[in-house]
């Protein structure tokens, strides 16, 4: 089969023919049909997580038809349209336990544990804890963002940014999970300000329901709930600096393994201020999001940007490095 490859970090990406993936018993194969391009696949080929076995094939965030199922599945078969969050979790250990799947403490990721979705075909490992089923009037392109970066922004703002109607919320970032922010808290009533250095960025985030956009956070305050999307110790600070007393800062954004920001824990004592992680979405918590999108509450479709070949992957997997390569949406992949 064909797939994206590097066998060192930070290396050569090339895509050539490689040994299609053995079924898990608890598992099952899935045939690619599209998966996006998203910054942590470059966070992941630069070397920002050491533990990526090489040679490594990228790819989290997919959408693909069930072609093969292990013998210990009882929930799926061959020809099941499904996507799956980017954490795959085991389902037995004490936090899958407690429901949170998305810190699951052996928990698999396709293109970091394991060979990923820049492929013709992908193993996925506890189908019957982690495969969540795409509903048809769901498009493969905007399904292809629903593993990361869609379903990472909707538990950031739904859950734990705990969002509500007429609150103030800034998102620092607006690429695609800061976009995907910024329309899930506006269907929310948030009165939300997209930040971005971007003038592209900016005007995409007024498209899916910002209430004001600026190039930075300089004289913003009263923020009830700011995200830092994009994911450096200038945007997490500056998303801290925006809150009013008591609010809520949500980091998502990644900032790399190497990099350990000073967080201003003198505001966060004084002002009472609270700083939380938003780590992925767990399967069990989809169907709420599926639901705000069949009731067309949101509209993922619309962050799509541009939709690229297999081919195209490795030139534009590398070129994610560049300063504004974010900008413009959503690029998936069409395999």
């Amino acid at each position: 089969m064909r797939a994206v490859v590097y066998e060192r970090f930070g290396g050569p990406i090339e895509l050539r023919d490689v040994a299609p993936p053995v079924c898990p018993d608890d598992g099952v194969v899935v045939a690619v049909a599209a998966t996006g391009l998203c910054r942590s696949d470059w966070h992941g080929w630069q070397g920002h997580d050491p533990d990526i076995p090489l040679p490594s094939v990228p790819g989290h965030e997919l959408v693909g038809t069930v072609v093969e199922v292990g013998a210990g599945v009882t929930r799926w078969s061959p020809g099941d349209r499904v996507t799956a969050p980017f954490v795959c979790a085991c389902g037995t250990c004490r936090s899958c336990r407690r429901g949170d799947h998305q810190v699951c403490e052996r928990q698999e990721q396709p293109g970091f544990t394991h060979a990923g979705s820049f492929a013709d075909l992908v193993a996925l490992r506890h189908a019957d804890v982690n495969l969540v089923a795409v509903p048809d009037a769901v498009s493969d392109e905007a399904a292809a963002g629903l593993g990361c970066r869609f379903a990472t922004a909707y538990r950031a703002v739904t859950a734990v940014g705990a969002v509500q109607a007429g609150e103030r919320v800034a998102v620092h970032g607006c690429g695609g999970v800061g976009l995907a922010a910024v329309m899930i808290a506006a269907a929310r009533g948030a009165s939300v300000v997209g930040i971005d250095p971007s003038a592209t960025s900016r005007a995409l985030a007024l498209d899916v329901g910002a209430a004001q956009v600026a190039e930075s956070a300089d004289g913003l305050d009263e923020i009830d709930c700011s995200l830092d999307a994009f994911g450096s110790p200038a945007t997490m600070r500056a998303s801290i600096g925006t809150l009013r007393p008591r609010g809520r800062h949500v980091q998502v954004g990644l900032l790399g393994a190497d990099v350990d920001p000073a967080v201003p824990m003198g505001a966060v004592v004084a002002r009472e201020l609270q700083v939380l992680g938003s780590h992925g979405m767990a399967a069990h918590e989809y169907p709420a999001m599926l639901a705000d999108i069949a009731a067309g509450r949101l509209a993922p479709q619309r962050l799509l940007g541009e939709v690229i070949g297999l081919a195209d992957a490795p030139g534009r997997l590398a070129d994610l490095g560049r300063p504004g390569a974010g900008a413009g949406g959503v690029t998936v992949i069409r395999i």
